[in-house]
């Protein structure tokens, strides 16, 4: 059984952004889930993990913590470790920042069809 590095100092208070959830870019497109479950589960127990495989999302994977203290250690370890020359990004996964993308293409589209609608003109067309 491999051991675990554990961050658990009593009730220690963690900042509102400290998630379960690590969304984790940078990485090379051919690891496997079982060299993921290496890497990350040193840091602790591990409920999923999920890696990016058609284009918009290699290089990506999402890592599910059994433990936010687990996750905690793990970002301060990994962020910037070095697998195949790819240095790792690892972030807590907030569904907002994540939503805010497709809600910028949505309404970059409702503008387009308003201005067909109205025919609205822009400088650049």
């Amino acid at each position: 059984m491999a051991q675990t590095i554990s961050l658990r100092k009593g009730n220690t208070r963690l900042p509102p952004e400290v998630n379960r959830v690590l969304y984790v870019r940078n990485l090379p497109f051919n690891i496997s889930s079982e060299e993921m479950y290496d890497i990350f589960g040193k840091y602790g127990a591990i409920r999923q993990i999920q890696i990016g495989t058609n284009k918009d999302t290699r290089g990506t994977a999402y890592v599910v913590y059994e433990d936010i203290y687990d996750a905690k250690t793990a970002v301060d370890h990994l962020s910037g470790f070095n697998v195949a020359n790819r240095y790792l990004i690892v972030l807590y996964y907030q569904q907002a920042k994540m939503s805010k993308k497709f809600d910028q293409k949505k309404k970059e589209e409702e503008i387009v069809k308003m201005q067909e609608k109205y025919g609205i003109t822009t400088k650049d067309k």
